[in-house]
């Protein structure tokens, strides 16, 4: 297998730096996330110069290109310090365009052809978190309607989108690969109620609760097929784990490039502190982790191009990335010293973003759960 990049993706990432330095400098990141909003000119940057609808199929108006080109853009935003939070439609959308019917399409690229994310995810609740069996909102039907009822929980964006893709149970089926259905909702429904959540990081994209009361929907608005729902939303969990994998390693390898420069120039004892030998050994294991994420990501993504199952290396890379990334930045902070731990240092938001990567798209604990039964049914 071959990890070389291709001219055509040495010159799409050299195209996608120039747009970052021209459209996405580090005090415009800073401000948005001191503000706490979305960077809505930077994502429509990137429809604009090409980028927002790489991996979205040529019938949608957009780009065809294979997965391991989408994790090189994703892993080159973070890497240059951009927001992580952008970038997503490819991995979003595929769930909507395989199972949507063609009026959710529609309105779904239009949000996307303006750089809007058209819709948040609504499956993580109270109770059903790793656990996504446990989903307790109900779906039932009365006089021709369907009405929706329960709770939502670390809803992303849930205050912007305008739509909520939101899974739902019938009370009726005992069968739970049976009883889940997928929603396509308005956020502006009658009886939702949202309120935002107040995080140690991800300051760009809002997290909220959603409250759902007797929301009216109607049998149009079913995404897929009825009791499918389960299924349809295991479709893509090996690529987002892919796609949280990519990030974590872009995110790493800013933080460590902006530690060792910074090594090389500060002086302690009358010598660069990148002479001392404690200060080597960190940079050398950090260098090494970065080595090994980078590794597993890409083989991970050609194994699953060529069609060999990812169940267990989707797993273990996310688990090793999301670990390892976290070392990494907090190495990084250390190597900085005081000047890392103050919002002048784009490490701290580094820092404070990762974190959630060991549980977001699945748990470390989950991930090992994931790889470790499925590592003893190969050799029984």
């Amino acid at each position: 297998m071959d990890f070389k990049k291709s001219e055509e993706q040495e010159l799409l990432l050299e195209s996608l730096k120039e747009l970052m330095e021209r459209e996405c400098p580090e005090d415009y990141v800073r401000r948005c996330d001191e503000e706490g909003r979305f960077p809505v000119e930077f994502a429509k940057a990137l429809v604009d110069n090409g980028f927002g609808l790489l991996g979205v199929p040529e019938e949608y108006g957009g780009t065809p290109v294979d997965l391991l080109t989408l994790l090189l853009v994703k892993e080159e935003i973070a890497k240059n310090g951009g927001p992580i939070n952008v970038f997503t439609q490819a991995f979003q959308l595929d769930n909507m365009l395989t199972y949507g019917s063609e009026e959710q399409k529609k309105i779904t690229m239009h949000y996307v052809k303006q750089g809007q994310v058209p819709f948040c995810i609504g499956f993580t609740e109270p109770q059903a978190g790793s656990d996504t069996s446990a989903i307790q909102t109900t779906y039932t039907r009365r006089n021709g309607k369907v009405y929706l009822n329960g709770h939502k929980t670390f809803i992303s964006g849930a205050l912007t989108n305008p739509y909520l893709l939101c899974m739902a149970r019938n009370c009726d089926e005992t069968d739970k690969t049976k009883a889940f259905t997928m929603w396509w909702v308005p956020m502006s429904a009658p009886g939702i109620k949202v309120e935002q959540l107040h995080k140690i990081g991800w300051h760009m994209l809002e997290t909220c609760e959603i409250y759902l009361e007797n929301v009216e929907v109607e049998e149009k608005d079913i995404v897929g097929q009825e009791g499918h729902g389960f299924l349809q939303l295991m479709k893509n969990f090996e690529t987002e784990r892919l796609l949280m994998a990519a990030t974590i390693l872009g995110m790493a390898e800013c933080a460590f490039e902006d530690a060792v420069r910074y090594a090389n120039q500060r002086v302690q004892f009358g010598k660069p502190i990148g002479t001392f030998q404690l200060i080597q050994e960190k940079i050398t294991y950090m260098a090494l982790k970065i080595e090994n994420m980078r590794n597993l990501i890409y083989k991970t993504a050609w194994e699953k191009e060529n069609g060999i199952s990812t169940q267990i290396t989707s797993a273990l890379t996310k688990l090793y990335c999301a670990q390892s990334g976290n070392e990494i930045i907090d190495d990084a902070l250390q190597i900085m010293g005081g000047i890392g731990y103050t919002n002048d240092c784009r490490i701290s938001r580094l820092w404070r973003d990762a974190r959630n990567y060991r549980i977001g798209g699945g748990t470390d604990q989950v991930m090992i759960h994931i790889a470790g039964r499925n590592i003893l049914k190969k050799y029984r």
